[in-house]
């Protein structure tokens, strides 16, 4: 344990109370009262949530030519990489670009107008942002004055059907102007496409994006005319599928947009190359950039429907391995002003624990859902619900792997919790219908009521009940009880049809085992799952002929599909009934409407991994001597703070410093680095006791701010340092890592997350 003392809650409210010009060197931070809080930009609010750090010219967002008026050419460069960001709906990294050309043109009016493009969709923040753009009006050529008015006119209008038709009108005049704008071109065409509430002429924006792309074929309008079609008619996107990514190689969406009209078209494997390739350019982003998963836009949803489509093409060790990364990942939390927190409902952890359970449910991988019943994959939560489920499919792997016991031993608990839930609910229901009837509430409300406090433990019930006759079932089935068996399946009612058709083969009933089969592919065609238990049902019926052509189809559509998955390796003694070699897949080919893709490598690893943490070193107020090397080997929390006088930033420090004893019992320091010199952090606690004049951790001076930028804790656009918290493990990896106009305040799930992180295997490696 460290020998800093904590700073009492009192002293620290003296502190907020009193003067901060104490005698001594001053932090060349200096905090202007009049001037934003620490860490807030001096552009306004509305720049708070932006990208704070620079851009950099990447040279992959799209062949565009966008000009403006400026002599920077750099300026140019970064303007026309922005409205090829915008053409890939990244508009983070937009507004990054668009503010970079306001850093080399200071106020240029086209930079707020990107800005504003970047979030049209956030209409407030968008009219504040353009506000600024009005000062300079007079240097533009009247092409750019007509795109403001385009942005301003959309801005102006608060009824959405009229704002889209305005902006048509808009961009219309702009093409009318200027029919050789591509630009205005292709904005125009996304513009109808978006107006929905009109009449869509899907044959004329057709047309305009094919003009775009005579005039040049690599233009990022590929884009457009994938969502054009997505829903109307896919097979009329695949000129532009084999081109998109290619078009804008850096902006993973890209790559990603045409995995929908693929997986409309039931194509999955062709889909699933898609989604990899944007998986891998997200994560080479990322771990290049040191931004955390979940930041990226469209990141969670690719890689969950990455996971579906290559479960669909068979490939089960792949999509394992994605859900178990999508799980590994740091989780970002939305946190409340109380120090509470929750997830986002959609996120790559959340995904990752559903398919990776559905993985090993659907596909009945009993032996993998052992091996890894006591990982942090599986492991439940707190939740009686997420305790049902996890007994659930743990016991049903015991029971068909022939552990009786085990599997018996669970029922006794599946039991004994859903008799807890059921007395529950029946309790919440009965407290909620009698306090709504003394509030005289209608008969309505207090049915709503009682329904509403029974719903928490109804999904619970529900997992337990079809959990328990789940495991029941397949013990009978290993006892050849065949009548019991059938019994309980009638209660599980959650089977899916292929599941349904395998287990009433082993009942016996074949007629009603094709029918299911028949019935799963139907439901799910070119879909490798159903089709190989419908497969192995027909061979083991004698449907000899019908089992044959399903098997070439099967081999068709999955030709990567893993032949050690007992789902697709019991159908190897039909296989060598056709003649066919040990491993019977049909070649793979690549499709010649896929364009020239380049090699899934060069774009970026298939998984995320950490991000080496910049070296530092640095003193506290005494001048001891502190650096990331010499405490190589434990984990550390590293806070940035924006010295002693930011309030937020000893809020941040007080509600770390009563976790400093847990952190340490979990093996991970905490240090905190300061914007203050050695005397501006001896000056933080003048007026205290000396025995109140410490934290439970270090407190390190970096004036110069260099440790800040680093670890991108600093606005580059305005020059400003901004709060950082950073989770180092022992090998000098950011595991993860918050960084915003605003310290980081829930000190009680990092603690929970650093746990988490830190004892996951695969990061240890």
């Amino acid at each position: 344990m460290n020998v800093y003392k904590t700073l009492s809650i009192l002293p620290v409210i003296l502190l907020w109370g009193c003067k901060t010009t104490n005698t001594g060197i001053k932090s060349t931070f200096k905090h202007d009262p009049s001037a934003p809080p620490p860490g807030h930009s001096t552009h306004g609010e509305a720049f708070n949530k932006g990208p704070r750090q620079a851009a950099y010219l990447m040279g992959t967002t799209g062949n565009i030519n966008f000009p403006i008026t400026t002599k920077s050419n750099e300026a140019q460069a970064y303007f026309n990489q922005g409205i090829g960001q915008l053409h890939g709906f990244w508009y983070l990294e937009a507004e990054r670009s668009f503010r970079q050309v306001l850093k080399l043109h200071p106020n240029h009016p086209m930079a707020y107008w990107g800005i504003a493009m970047a979030n049209a969709k956030n209409r407030s923040r968008a009219q504040s942002i353009m506000k600024e753009a009005s000062a300079k009006l007079n240097i533009l050529s009247e092409r750019e004055r007509l795109w403001i008015e385009v942005i301003n006119t959309y801005l102006a209008e608060s009824d959405t059907k009229k704002r889209k038709a305005d902006q048509v009108k808009a961009l219309q005049n702009i093409t009318d102007k200027y029919p050789d704008d591509l630009e205005a071109q292709a904005f125009l065409a996304l513009a109808m496409y978006n107006n929905v509430k009109a009449k869509k002429n899907y044959d004329d924006i057709e047309k305009r994006i094919a003009k775009i792309l005579e005039k040049n074929p690599n233009h990022p309008c590929h884009h457009y005319r994938i969502h054009l079609w997505d829903y109307k008619d896919a097979k009329r996107a695949i000129p532009s599928v084999g081109l998109c990514g290619q078009s804008a190689e850096g902006i993973a969406h890209m790559w990603h947009m045409p995995s929908h009209i693929l997986s409309r078209l039931k194509r999955y494997h062709d889909a699933t190359w898609q989604q990899e390739a944007s998986a891998r350019v997200d994560h080479a982003h990322m771990m290049r950039d040191r931004i955390m998963p979940d930041r990226i836009h469209n990141f969670a949803h690719n890689n969950e429907w990455l996971t579906r489509n290559l479960s669909h093409s068979g490939r089960i060790s792949r999509a394992i391995a994605m859900s178990k990364n999508m799980i590994e990942l740091p989780r970002i939390p939305n946190v409340r002003e109380d120090g509470t927190w929750s997830f986002p409902s959609r996120s790559s952890h959340y995904y990752g624990r559903k398919h990776l359970y559905d993985l090993l449910k659907n596909y009945e991988l009993w032996n993998e859902a052992i091996n890894l019943k006591d990982s942090h994959y599986l492991k439940p939560g707190t939740t009686a619900y997420s305790q049902a489920k996890y007994w659930r499919i743990v016991a049903s792997a015991y029971a068909n792997t022939g552990e009786v016991v085990l599997a018996n031993e669970l029922l006794v608990k599946m039991n004994n919790l859903l008799n807890d839930q059921k007395a529950g609910k029946i309790k919440a229901g009965k407290e909620a219908e009698e306090k709504a009837k003394k509030e005289k509430k209608k008969p309505i409300d207090i049915k709503k009521a009682k329904s509403g406090a029974e719903r928490t433990y109804s999904s619970a019930i529900t997992v337990l009940e079809r959990g328990i006759a789940e495991t029941k079932m397949y013990l009978a089935l290993k006892a050849v009880k065949i009548e019991e068996a059938k019994t309980q399946y009638a209660k599980v009612r959650d089977f899916r049809s292929e599941r349904k058709a395998l287990l009433q083969l082993s009942f016996g009933n074949q007629e009603e085992a094709i029918k299911l089969a028949a019935s799963a592919v139907k439901s799910a065609p070119e879909q490798a799952r159903p089709l190989a238990a419908q497969i192995y049902v027909l061979h083991k019926t004698g449907k000899l002929t019908e089992a044959k052509k399903a098997m070439d189809h099967l081999r068709r559509i999955a030709p990567e599909l893993d032949l050690d998955i007992e789902w697709f390796a019991r159908l190897a003694p039909l296989a060598k009934e056709m003649n066919l070699p040990p491993d019977w897949r049909q070649k793979q080919t690549t499709a010649e409407d896929m364009g020239l893709r380049p090699k899934l490598d060069d774009l970026g690893p298939f998984q995320w991994s950490p991000s080496p943490a910049p070296q530092w070193e640095l003193s506290d107020r005494n001048g001891q001597p502190f650096s990331l090397k010499t405490h190589k080997g434990k984990p550390m929390i590293l806070i940035f703070y924006l010295g002693k006088g930011c309030t937020h930033c000893m809020e941040q420090l007080n509600a770390f410093d009563p976790l400093a004893q847990d952190f340490e019992s979990k093996g991970i320091t905490l240090m905190a680095v300061s914007t203050d010199t050695q005397q501006g952090l001896l000056d933080t606690f003048i007026g205290y006791d000396s025995k109140d004049r410490h934290f439970n951790f270090p407190l390190l001076s970096d004036p110069n701010l260099e440790t800040f930028k680093k670890y991108r804790a600093y606005d580059d656009f305005d020059e400003k340092p901004m709060h950082g918290t950073f989770l180092i493990d022992a090998s000098g990896r950011i595991l993860w890592q918050e960084i915003s106009h605003e310290p980081f305040m829930a000190p009680k799930f990092l603690l929970e997350e650093s746990a988490r992180l830190l004892d996951q295997p695969e990061l240890k490696k």
